[in-house]
Protein backbone atom coordinates (compact mmCIF):
# COMPACT_ATOMS: atom_id res chain seq x y z
CA UNK A 1 0.00 0.00 0.00
CA UNK A 2 1.46 3.40 -0.90
CA UNK A 3 2.24 5.84 1.90
CA UNK A 4 0.27 9.03 2.40
CA UNK A 5 3.29 10.93 1.07
CA UNK A 6 3.27 8.93 -2.17
CA UNK A 7 -0.50 9.28 -2.56
CA UNK A 8 -0.29 13.06 -2.11
CA UNK A 9 2.77 13.65 -4.28
CA UNK A 10 0.78 14.87 -7.29
CA UNK A 11 -1.28 17.39 -5.30
CA UNK A 12 0.63 20.20 -3.51
CA UNK A 13 -2.29 21.06 -1.18
CA UNK A 14 -2.64 17.41 -0.19
CA UNK A 15 1.12 17.07 0.30
CA UNK A 16 1.12 20.17 2.54
CA UNK A 17 -1.76 18.77 4.62
CA UNK A 18 0.16 15.50 5.03
CA UNK A 19 3.27 17.40 6.12
CA UNK A 20 1.35 19.51 8.68
CA UNK A 21 -0.44 16.43 10.00
CA UNK A 22 2.78 14.46 10.28
CA UNK A 23 4.44 17.29 12.25
CA UNK A 24 1.49 17.49 14.62
CA UNK A 25 1.44 13.70 14.99
CA UNK A 26 5.17 13.61 15.79
CA UNK A 27 4.75 16.16 18.60
CA UNK A 28 1.83 14.28 20.12
CA UNK A 29 3.64 10.94 19.83
CA UNK A 30 6.55 12.40 21.79
CA UNK A 31 4.12 13.31 24.58
CA UNK A 32 2.78 9.74 24.49
CA UNK A 33 6.33 8.40 24.73
CA UNK A 34 7.05 10.58 27.74
CA UNK A 35 3.85 9.43 29.47
CA UNK A 36 4.80 5.82 28.78
CA UNK A 37 7.91 6.12 30.94
CA UNK A 38 5.91 6.92 34.08
CA UNK A 39 5.40 3.65 36.01
CA UNK A 40 1.79 4.37 36.99
CA UNK A 41 -0.57 1.63 35.80
CA UNK A 42 -3.03 2.88 33.20
CA UNK A 43 -1.64 6.41 32.93
CA UNK A 44 -0.14 5.83 29.49
CA UNK A 45 -3.41 4.33 28.20
CA UNK A 46 -5.32 7.37 29.44
CA UNK A 47 -2.79 9.73 27.86
CA UNK A 48 -2.80 7.78 24.58
CA UNK A 49 -6.62 7.86 24.43
CA UNK A 50 -6.70 11.58 25.22
CA UNK A 51 -4.03 12.37 22.64
CA UNK A 52 -5.70 10.28 19.95
CA UNK A 53 -9.11 11.80 20.65
CA UNK A 54 -7.56 15.22 19.98
CA UNK A 55 -5.10 14.51 17.17
CA UNK A 56 -7.36 12.40 14.94
CA UNK A 57 -9.98 15.17 14.54
CA UNK A 58 -7.17 17.66 13.89
CA UNK A 59 -5.81 15.42 11.14
CA UNK A 60 -9.30 15.05 9.67
CA UNK A 61 -9.66 18.82 9.76
CA UNK A 62 -6.45 19.28 7.76
CA UNK A 63 -8.11 17.33 4.93
CA UNK A 64 -11.53 19.00 5.22
CA UNK A 65 -13.00 15.84 6.74
CA UNK A 66 -14.07 16.87 10.23
CA UNK A 67 -17.74 16.44 11.13
CA UNK A 68 -18.24 20.24 11.07
CA UNK A 69 -16.53 20.65 7.69
CA UNK A 70 -18.59 17.85 6.17
CA UNK A 71 -21.80 19.41 7.48
CA UNK A 72 -20.95 22.58 5.54
CA UNK A 73 -20.59 20.78 2.20
CA UNK A 74 -23.39 20.83 -0.33
CA UNK A 75 -25.43 17.59 -0.21
CA UNK A 76 -24.00 16.22 -3.47
CA UNK A 77 -20.39 16.68 -2.34
CA UNK A 78 -21.18 15.29 1.14
CA UNK A 79 -22.66 12.16 -0.44
CA UNK A 80 -19.54 11.76 -2.58
CA UNK A 81 -17.37 12.02 0.54
CA UNK A 82 -19.54 9.53 2.43
CA UNK A 83 -19.22 7.05 -0.44
CA UNK A 84 -15.45 7.51 -0.40
CA UNK A 85 -15.38 6.99 3.39
CA UNK A 86 -17.34 3.76 2.93
CA UNK A 87 -14.96 2.64 0.20
CA UNK A 88 -11.92 3.33 2.40
CA UNK A 89 -13.61 1.69 5.39
CA UNK A 90 -12.69 4.30 7.97
CA UNK A 91 -14.73 4.47 11.16
CA UNK A 92 -13.11 7.77 12.20
CA UNK A 93 -13.50 10.15 9.25
CA UNK A 94 -16.30 12.65 9.60
CA UNK A 95 -17.26 11.41 13.03
CA UNK A 96 -17.15 13.00 16.43
CA UNK A 97 -14.16 11.17 17.92
CA UNK A 98 -15.28 9.57 21.15
CA UNK A 99 -13.40 7.46 23.64
CA UNK A 100 -15.22 4.38 22.30
CA UNK A 101 -14.02 5.07 18.75
CA UNK A 102 -10.46 5.54 20.01
CA UNK A 103 -10.66 2.26 21.92
CA UNK A 104 -11.94 0.48 18.80
CA UNK A 105 -9.06 1.93 16.78
CA UNK A 106 -6.47 0.95 19.40
CA UNK A 107 -7.70 -2.65 19.44
CA UNK A 108 -5.78 -3.07 16.19
CA UNK A 109 -2.56 -2.53 18.13
CA UNK A 110 -3.64 -4.13 21.41
CA UNK A 111 -0.64 -6.44 21.69
CA UNK A 112 1.76 -3.51 21.43
CA UNK A 113 -0.10 -1.69 24.18
CA UNK A 114 -0.05 -4.77 26.45
CA UNK A 115 3.68 -5.18 25.83
CA UNK A 116 4.15 -1.50 26.66
CA UNK A 117 2.37 -1.98 30.00
CA UNK A 118 4.54 -4.96 30.92
CA UNK A 119 7.82 -3.45 29.72
CA UNK A 120 7.59 -0.36 31.92
CA UNK A 121 8.15 -2.48 35.05
CA UNK A 122 11.67 -3.48 33.96
CA UNK A 123 13.95 -0.75 35.35
CA UNK A 124 15.33 1.76 32.80
CA UNK A 125 15.45 -0.50 29.73
CA UNK A 126 11.78 -1.36 30.16
CA UNK A 127 10.83 2.29 30.39
CA UNK A 128 12.78 3.00 27.19
CA UNK A 129 11.02 0.12 25.42
CA UNK A 130 7.67 1.33 26.76
CA UNK A 131 8.37 4.87 25.50
CA UNK A 132 9.37 3.56 22.06
CA UNK A 133 6.24 1.44 21.82
CA UNK A 134 4.08 4.36 22.98
CA UNK A 135 5.58 6.61 20.32
CA UNK A 136 5.27 3.97 17.60
CA UNK A 137 1.68 3.11 18.49
CA UNK A 138 0.45 6.68 18.33
CA UNK A 139 2.37 7.29 15.10
CA UNK A 140 0.99 4.10 13.55
CA UNK A 141 -2.64 4.94 14.36
CA UNK A 142 -2.17 8.54 13.20
CA UNK A 143 -0.49 7.47 9.96
CA UNK A 144 -3.28 4.99 9.23
CA UNK A 145 -5.87 7.71 9.77
CA UNK A 146 -3.87 10.12 7.62
CA UNK A 147 -3.71 7.58 4.77
CA UNK A 148 -7.48 7.11 5.02
CA UNK A 149 -7.98 10.88 4.88
CA UNK A 150 -5.75 11.20 1.80
CA UNK A 151 -7.60 8.39 0.04
CA UNK A 152 -11.01 9.90 0.84
CA UNK A 153 -9.93 13.42 -0.19
CA UNK A 154 -8.61 12.09 -3.51
CA UNK A 155 -11.54 9.76 -4.15
CA UNK A 156 -14.11 12.51 -3.41
CA UNK A 157 -12.00 15.15 -5.22
CA UNK A 158 -12.33 17.30 -2.12
CA UNK A 159 -11.12 20.88 -2.06
CA UNK A 160 -8.81 21.09 0.94
CA UNK A 161 -9.28 23.93 3.44
CA UNK A 162 -6.71 26.71 3.62
CA UNK A 163 -4.01 25.99 6.19
CA UNK A 164 -4.55 27.49 9.61
CA UNK A 165 -2.10 30.21 10.54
Amino acid sequence: MPSSRQMAADDPALAAAVQRSRRMLHRRALVAAAASTVPVPGLDWAVDAALLSRVLPQISSEFGLSAQQLDQLDPEKREKVQKAVGLVGSVLIGKLITRELVIRATQTVGLRLTTKQLAKYVPLAGQAVSAAIGYATLRYLGEQHMQDCVRVAKEAQLQLPAPKK
